[in-house]
């Protein structure tokens, strides 16, 4: 059932030293491409990363929240082309979710990496660095980077117990069911 992968899901950060096989990464491109997208303009693009320099050079994208990249033996950039679509940031979302999803349905970790609005340094955005690092076309954007893997070690879903159900209003914001 798909709530039962949905309770399996975690974010992944720490990754065996083994490559992810072409047959899984030809599911997860595919689950990419089968993303809903507004008005079917389909504005995101990806980059699928497997050369450990590449990788290497990645985890240094931000200060924070990208060095455990460097133990993935994949990556995925989510871009766009905002030009195409004005909810492109939507559209990448649903498209990463879909791609965090088979990776956990393919017992794969996963994990993501903020990249827009977010500084490589005081002289560069991160969302510059990557689209430097990637080759990317002039304006094209960065949305986030997920990193992909085997895990390291098994690991969990979030318990029920952490659910916040007082966040679900019904009929009216404030009405709890």
């Amino acid at each position: 059932m798909f709530i039962d992968l949905l309770r399996k899901r975690r974010s992944i950060r720490s990754f065996q030293d083994k490559a992810v096989e072409q047959e899984k990464i030809d599911l997860l491109i595919e689950a990419m491409l089968r993303a809903p997208s507004s008005r079917g303009l389909n504005p995101w693009e990806f980059v699928v990363i497997r050369k450990r320099e590449t990788i290497q050079a990645l985890a240094k994208t931000k200060p924070h929240g990208s060095a455990f990249m460097k133990g993935a033996t994949l990556a995925i950039a989510v871009c766009a082309d905002p030009e195409k679509c004005d909810v492109w940031i939507e559209d990448c979302s649903i498209a990463a979710i879909l791609l965090h999803l088979q990776a956990t349905d393919l017992g794969l970790g996963s994990c993501w990496v903020q990249i827009r609005r977010r500084e490589h340094d005081a002289q560069q955005s991160a969302e510059a660095y990557v689209a430097e690092t990637l080759g990317l076309k002039e304006g094209m954007v960065v949305e986030a980077i997920i990193a992909i893997g085997y895990p390291l070690k098994e690991s969990f879903g979030h318990p029920e117990s952490s659910l916040l159900p007082d966040k679900v209003s019904f009929e009216r914001y404030g009405e709890k069911g």
